[in-house]
């Protein structure tokens, strides 16, 4: 089914992307599986090729479009080239709203063109080793000091922790205000007091460096924080439907593409002395993976428009990340067994994609977390 939402501009930069992981990307990921993380280079690369940054304003280096569209294109790709380190979608689509939307001007001028150039990495802080998906129950505390914040605490399964030049750590500042006792601080690289952990070690997505912090004391500027005090759970709230949309956009690409490979595999892959799509049990398979597929992307597609259109609200895209994510799961799932002992082969790439799959029902709120939002809304 043709995809409507996209003009020739749009199919024209996707060419592109596709074109620059191929060249820049996909050659060298096993090494940085091996590795843990990828080169800063492949961010360099993305920043001059005009990948990351472009809603930001063109005055800061940016792309300067309002057109999400874009972006969706890179998260696409990514997922499609398998090139899971690459942390440009937590950039892009998680980060790039807080710092265009909630920065001052000294704080624009002094973040957003190094961030637009990829010369500086970023990543948000919410998790702790006790809360995971209950933001509320978040314990990391930061105190005013004069012109400063302290700020202790610990983070964990944070994406783009180990190099990320950059952190929005979400903090408890007035522990007596309850959801709105929360604040958005902004830690840089080298800040004393602030230490990286372990780069921690997944079942999947292997170069892409997820670590834990820990805020001993740090010490920043009251100018470092992001918007207005004891307003960071609402800014969170804000953003998260474009964060878990964005998980839909990646998981229904990534399933597609492995669905495409799997597809090429059973016409030459014989047994029995034919190929196993002549076997009907495999027809069916492909039908129904093919249909998962079909519905999943229609409605996605859709949240995409409707995010465009600032119409997005928390449960469209709450079903979009629960119903994208876990169909992904299953339809990769089959994949693996279609290829049968040579899916559990590392060298194959559906049992990366198996590995790197996995977690989608799971960062950025489990299925669960989205039933429950989705859940409120529907029964009021």
């Amino acid at each position: 089914m043709e995809r409507t939402i996209f003009s020739d501009e749009h199919t024209d930069f996707r060419q592109m992307v596709r074109d620059f992981l191929e060249k820049e990307a996909v050659p060298h990921h096993p090494e940085w599986e091996k590795q843990g993380h990828v080169s800063r280079d492949i961010w360099l690369a993305a920043g001059k090729t005009g990948l990351l940054a472009m809603d930001i304003p063109e005055s800061y280096g940016g792309g300067g479009t309002s057109d999400l569209r874009f972006q969706w294109i890179v998260t696409e790709e990514v997922a499609r080239a398998g090139t899971s380190g690459l942390g440009f979608t937590l950039h892009n689509d998680v980060i790039a709203p807080y710092l265009n939307e909630l920065t001052n001007d000294e704080q624009k001028q002094r973040w957003l063109p190094r961030f637009c150039t990829g010369e500086m990495i970023t990543a948000i802080a919410m998790t702790e080793p006790g809360t995971g998906s209950d933001l509320q129950g978040i314990q990391t505390r930061a105190v005013r000091e004069g012109d400063e914040w302290v700020i202790n605490g610990q983070k964990t399964f944070i994406t783009n922790g180990i190099m990320s030049d950059l952190v929005i750590v979400v903090c408890k500042t007035d522990p007596d205000a309850g959801a709105h006792g929360f604040s958005l601080i902004v830690v840089e690289r080298d800040t004393p007091g602030f230490e990286r952990g372990r780069n921690l070690e997944k079942i999947g997505m292997s170069a892409q460096d997820t670590a834990e912090l820990s805020f001993t004391d740090v010490r920043v500027p009251a100018g470092n924080l992001l918007g207005e005090e004891g307003k960071g759970f609402i800014y969170l709230m804000q953003n998260l439907p474009r964060e878990r949309l964005s998980i839909a956009v990646g998981s229904i690409a990534g399933a597609e593409k492995v669905l495409e490979e799997t597809i090429k595999y059973v016409k030459e892959r014989t047994a029995f002395g034919k190929p196993l799509a002549k076997l009907q049990s495999v027809r069916f398979s492909a039908a129904e993976m093919a249909t998962k597929l079909a519905v999943t992307r229609a409605f996605v597609d859709r949240c995409i428009t409707e995010l465009d259109e600032g119409k997005l609200g928390p449960a469209d895209a709450s079903m979009a990340k629960y119903w994208a994510s876990e169909t992904a799961k299953e339809v990769i799932d089959s994949c693996l067994q279609l290829h049968g002992g040579y899916g559990y082969m590392k060298e194959y790439p559906v049992a990366k994609a198996y590995l790197d799959t996995r977690v989608q029902t799971i960062y950025g709120g489990t299925t669960e977390i989205m039933k429950e939002i989705i859940g409120r809304v529907v029964l009021g």
